[in-house]
């Protein structure tokens, strides 16, 4: 028969294994840092941080808020090690010596990036000499705009350009200033809720050319190998919680960047998240087709000066 002795000694023992186990499983999980911005698409990434879908992965992930200009810098310094932009943003960072390996496909713009004009402006060649506000160059704001001059027979030397990101050109266009905006998602929604403002002329609807992927650096992949499925799988997870729970999803989503959940739905109602199935399409082909055709444009932008081995910038085997 055991004594008060013994059996205070034994849950110590069980309450020091315990704490073992714990700090075993916590010290296993593999820390990450991703560089990321408020656009809707990246959400899904937001939802597998805050309801522990990352750690069940064994991933402890720190999100950064990083504008997209300056999210290859955060990738040169150390200070993340995987960044979430738009396709065509890596092949931009590659020739600028800063290459990241795309692993999941995130989303496609579905009129979720536009052009805004005022009313009187009815086609983007009347933008010719007018000022848009529109982000940096290497930025996913710069090459819509670009591409969508591109198709119109135009050029970035035709208009005039004011540089403000996405946010701040919304609300400048909102406000008064400039003939025309180049924004995203969700504040592309607060000029469509001013008409008197002006109108989007032209989306991702009309013009598909903007997709998201998250990618991580070569080093940072080879030396913690289960990590880039960890990511991919933990994304998947945050895909299917929206589908099971899409209103307590969309709260934790919207709160992320200050919206309701009802307003958050209503703007990623203008893009559409990926699925493993379509990650599987898009890195047998896609990919590389679009990043040729966006490499020759930033050549021609002169965003680039070299185009970079776009092989060296996607692997497919985390999405199988």
């Amino acid at each position: 028969m055991s004594t008060p002795l013994h059996r205070a000694s034994w849950k110590i023992s069980l309450m020091i294994a315990c704490l073992s186990v714990a700090f075993v499983t916590r010290a296993a999980e593999i820390p990450v840092a991703i560089g990321i911005s408020g656009w809707t698409g990246f959400a899904p990434l937001t939802l597998a941080d805050k309801a522990g879908i990352f750690k069940k992965h064994g991933l402890d992930v720190d999100m950064k808020m990083i504008p997209q200009r300056d999210r290859h810098l955060a990738v040169a310094s150390g200070a993340i090690q995987c960044a979430a932009t738009t396709v065509e943003t890596y092949v931009s960072w590659a020739a600028s010596g800063v290459v990241l390996k795309q692993i999941v496909q995130l989303d496609k713009s579905y009129g979720a990036d536009g052009l805004a004009v005022r009313n009187d402006i009815k086609r983007i060649q009347d933008l010719k000499g007018k000022t848009i506000g529109v982000d940096a160059p290497g930025t996913s704001p710069y090459f819509a705009l670009a591409w969508m001059l591109d198709k119109n027979g135009m050029s970035m030397k035709d208009v005039k350009m004011a540089t403000l990101s996405p946010q701040a050109s919304a609300q400048a266009f909102i406000a008064g200033q400039n003939d025309a905006a180049m924004s995203y998602e969700p504040y592309l929604s607060t000029i469509r809720q001013h008409p008197q403002a002006g109108k989007i002329l032209a989306t991702t609807l009309d013009y598909p050319m903007v997709m998201d992927t998250l990618g991580c650096t070569p080093a940072f992949l080879q030396q913690n190998p289960q990590a880039g499925k960890a990511l991919v799988e933990s994304y998947f997870d945050a895909l299917a919680m929206i589908k099971s729970q899409p209103e307590k999803s969309y709260e934790i989503m919207g709160a992320a960047v200050k919206s309701t959940g009802k307003a958050f739905a209503q703007s990623a109602s203008y893009l559409r998240w990926q699925d493993r199935e379509q990650n599987r399409r898009f890195f047998n082909g896609e990919i590389q087709q679009f990043s040729n055709e966006a490499a020759k444009l930033l050549l021609e932008a002169k965003v680039i000066r070299k185009k970079p081995d776009i092989s060296t910038l996607y692997d497919a085997s985390y999405v199988k």
